[in-house]
């Protein structure tokens, strides 16, 4: 092949010193067509490029390598193998060849299909406060020792590239609630429009073009925040770009190295103080002279007020087992024992489940996200104790039941008395009249004394209570003495 050189001193030779073709090829030791092409083209540079490319070993193989490249290319991003991997399936199928004939022919493979494939986009531009983008993202961390795949939601404001990224258990509509909440909370502010995909804890029905049917809890919590929601159209994620992006960025520089935390809580304290300290460190892409941070400052006069907490719950309805248990989300809760018979609203939170019946809360008990668990709450089932004191000894709802230091000592003691079940029992209903404080301050008094029968602990109990009415009779201005003077 000629090289750059060896054409500028044929022109040379040719154009200035005035040379002729024949006499150019005996001095530079080249054809005479070769000379003769490069003065009539005018070329100063010539490339060869193959036209067809002999594949002796890989041509009877093309076709099972085109349906790998194009199962591959058919994967997410994350799942997506690099091309070695690619190779040794096709060698573990019989092919013989070598690495360098599949990774030539999967780049052309891959041009080819870019060219047929490429579209080009119009770069979109927002006015401060206008909207925001809403996306999740699937990650995976180590939390106790474990590998758990986490949700990840992402909240970006479209002007100032403000970033929000908060770690969950689900994609469920409470969770969607909760990160809008606290991604507002943080921003101290909301936008005019929400921009999100066709998710279904959003979107029940689309229709042609722009047109949505949203779900009526979602539209609740857009109405409390002000927001206009937007969907954008199905498999056009360049319509929410930012936050697409967002996601990469934030799986790149975030995620990886594979984070490592204890707990949930821990994580997502980890995740928000990474969100400030990268806006507050990188500039903005158009506004260069000045901070993500700086241009959302500058921003944040121009959003909505945020309006306080949504009350973001999703409610079901379930019915009560006679041991005092719902279901729920493949977990049981345990209730008051007066809810026994009659159907209960299960309402779940984010991180917690609360329970109403006929508007009046029976149970509150932190999430659990597990599978097959029990949720005991043991002071419901304090009113079933006294038709059934044994059940304290070996009941479910007991077991490394904590009780107050007073309490569990009084607890002990009448554990050796042949009625000792019957007189806990007295002592813990008493907690259900007068306060835990109270009967834990009657159990130390009882044992100031050396005493610990239930008899002792409820006359201390009634006698604080006399006390106390005399008390309030005392300080209460009697309407019929005459004044003094």
């Amino acid at each position: 092949m000629l090289v750059v050189e060896t054409i500028a001193r044929i022109r040379r030779e040719h154009f200035i010193k005035g040379k002729t073709i024949k006499e150019i090829a005996r001095d530079l030791k080249v054809s005479r067509n070769t000379v003769r092409k490069v003065l009539r083209s005018g070329e100063t540079s010539f490339e060869y490029e193959r036209q067809v490319q002999p594949r002796p070993k890989l041509g009877r193989w093309a076709v099972k390598l085109d349906g790998l490249l194009a199962a591959n290319a058919a994967k997410s991003a994350r799942e997506q193998l690099t091309l070695i991997r690619i190779f040794e399936e096709l060698r573990g199928r019989g092919y013989d060849g070598g690495y360098d004939a599949v990774r030539r022919y999967a780049k052309r493979w891959s041009r080819e299909r870019g060219q047929s494939t490429a579209a080009a986009y119009v770069q979109l531009s927002f006015a401060p406060g206008e909207a925001y983008q809403f996306d999740w993202s699937h990650e995976v961390v180590l939390l106790g020792g474990t590998a758990v795949m986490v949700k990840a939601a992402h909240v970006r404001l479209c002007h100032s590239r403000m970033l929000f990224v908060r770690a969950y258990p689900r994609e469920t509509q409470e969770m969607v609630f909760d990160a809008h909440d606290r991604a507002f909370a943080l921003f101290k502010r909301t936008c005019i429009r929400g921009i999100y995909d066709n998710m279904k804890t959003a979107v029940e029905t689309i229709f042609v073009g722009k047109g949505r049917l949203y779900n009526r809890r979602f539209l609740q919590m857009c109405s409390h925040y002000l927001v206009d929601p937007v969907a954008c159209t199905p498999a056009s994620g360049w319509e929410k770009g930012q936050v697409e992006n967002q996601v990469g960025l934030v799986r790149e520089r975030f995620f990886t190295p594979r984070l490592r935390f204890k707990t949930l809580d821990e994580l997502n304290a980890w995740l928000l103080d990474k969100c400030i300290a990268y806006a507050k460190a990188h500039r903005h892409p158009e506004l260069v002279d000045q901070t993500i941070w700086e241009v959302f400052e500058a921003e944040r006069p121009k959003l909505v007020l945020y309006a306080g907490r949504f009350d973001g719950f999703h409610a079901v309805t379930a019915s009560v087992s006679k041991p005092c248990l719902v279901r729920f989300d493949n977990n049981k809760y345990s209730v008051e024992a007066s809810a026994v018979g009659r159907p209960v609203e299960v309402q779940a939170y984010a991180d917690r489940i609360v329970i109403r019946q006929d508007g009046r809360i029976v149970a509150e008990h932190p999430r659990s996200f597990g599978r097959g668990d029990t949720v005991y709450d043991p002071w419901h089932y304090v009113p079933v104790l006294a038709r059934k004191p044994g059940a304290l000894r070996n009941g479910a709802p007991f077991e490394d039941w904590v009780l107050p230091a007073a309490i569990e000592r009084i607890r002990r003691k009448l554990a050796s008395t042949d009625d000792g079940n019957r007189q806990m029992v007295d002592i813990l209903n008493a907690v259900l009249t007068d306060g835990l404080p109270a009967v834990e301050a009657a159990c130390a008094e009882a044992l100031s004394h050396s005493v610990h029968s239930a008899d002792v602990v409820l006359n201390i109990l009634a006698r604080r209570r006399d006390t106390g009415r005399s008390a309030r009779r005392s300080r209460r201005p009697d309407r019929f003495a005459r004044p003094i003077g």
